[in-house]
């Protein structure tokens, strides 16, 4: 394995089971990209799951028990281990980008988005595990669910559907769901968490505008209509449906407008 290639290190995290390893390995692959010590990109290609640990168990997302903030201390234990959850498949999901689709012929500066992006989820998993921890509680007490890299199999073959469904659909979502959580750990007195959650927006939305900016780029490179070719992405990629309200403001300083997304409210279209 090529010890200075970015992709090697991306493979390392990704095949890292241990959520406080995976986090160190991430931080410590960004400081080396950034210092220069990473000087190829590709040449290791990654697997088609990352490694888990045993625990959490992972469920069906219908199965998933749901509590809600407002009952005392367990609601708020479950949200912020949900959302652990999610940041360590995000984690994961950044590293996967710059491994998977190293052929492409990208410039640097697509690496360096990502590898940032990969830094800040990391950072965003250890905020929220501390968290818990300080609650009396830690990652992997609960069950999660196993549909968030459904997306990552789903656009493993192509990069400009990974853009389309991974920073475009489920991180935006973020944005739209995130400002009334915070608002609700205010509500019962939960500053500590509400907090964190205040970070995590305000880095996701340029997590969204990464994701969003190399979408454009690719699109020019082959001649396409951004709207269109994300709108034709997401029917075909996306299982779920684009839920509002939608957060316009912070998706719009995303880049992404509101006459972007407007028309997909109702789902994908039925095969």
């Amino acid at each position: 394995m090529e010890q200075d290639s970015l992709s090697a290190a991306a493979v390392v995290i990704l095949t890292t089971a241990d959520p406080a390893e995976k986090v160190r390995l991430s931080r410590d692959a960004a400081a080396r990209w950034r210092s220069g010590e990473l000087r190829k990109i590709g040449g290791v290609a990654p697997p088609a799951r990352p490694q888990r640990p045993p625990h959490p168990v992972l469920m069906a997302p219908r199965e998933v028990p749901k509590r809600k903030i407002n009952q005392g201390s367990k609601g708020r234990i479950a949200l912020l281990h949900a959302l652990a959850h999610i940041e360590l498949n995000a984690i994961d999901l950044a590293w996967d980008i710059i491994a998977r689709f190293t052929g492409e012929a990208l410039p640097n500066a697509f690496y360096d988005g990502w590898v940032q992006v990969g830094d800040e989820e990391a950072k965003h998993f250890d905020m929220l595990a501390k968290r818990l921890s300080e609650l009396d509680a830690g990652y992997g007490d609960l069950p999660a669910h196993d549909g968030l890299w459904r997306a990552a199999e789903e656009t493993a073959h192509d990069l400009l559907a990974r853009l389309a469904i991974v920073p475009m659909v489920l991180e935006a979502r973020g944005l739209d769901v995130t400002p009334a959580m915070i608002a609700k750990l205010d509500a019962v007195g939960d500053r500590e968490s509400a907090a964190i959650l205040q970070v995590i927006f305000d880095e996701e939305i340029g997590h969204v505008a990464c994701g969003k900016h190399w979408f454009n780029f690719l699109c020019e490179q082959q001649g396409r209509s951004p709207q269109e070719t994300w709108q034709k992405l997401v029917k075909r990629h996306f299982h779920g449906a684009l839920k509002p309200p939608f957060n316009e403001p912070a998706r719009s300083a995303a880049g992404i407008p509101a006459d972007f997304y407007s028309g997909l409210e109702q789902g994908p279209e039925q095969a």
